[in-house]
C-alpha cells in the first residue's frame, strides 16, 4: 500500500490504458468516425453560436475532451 493510503494500479491496467488499440474491425472504425463527427458538429455550433472568448474556447476543449474519452472507451474495448 503506498503513503496515501490507496493501492497502486494493476501493471496490467497500466499496460492496457498506454497501448495502442488499433481499430481491428469495420465496425469500430464507423464508431470512431461517428463520434468523431458528432463532436466536430457539436463544436462547429458552439463557434457559430457562441461570442468568442475564453468560455467558447474551453467548450470547445472539452468537447474534444469528450471525444478523446469516447473514442478511447471504443479502442479499450475488450473483444
Amino acid at each position: 500500500m503506498s503513503t496515501t493510503g490507496r493501492h497502486p494500479m494493476d501493471s496490467a491496467d497500466i499496460e492496457h490504458r498506454f497501448a495502442f488499440h488499433a481499430a481491428t474491425t469495420a465496425e469500430k472504425r464507423d464508431a470512431h468516425g461517428s463520434v468523431r463527427q458528432q463532436c466536430r458538429r457539436l463544436a462547429d455550433h458552439i463557434n457559430e453560436t457562441c461570442p468568442p472568448g475564453r468560455e467558447q474556447a474551453l467548450a470547445v476543449t472539452k468537447i474534444e475532451e469528450a471525444m478523446f474519452w469516447a473514442n478511447a472507451a471504443l479502442a479499450r474495448a475488450q473483444e
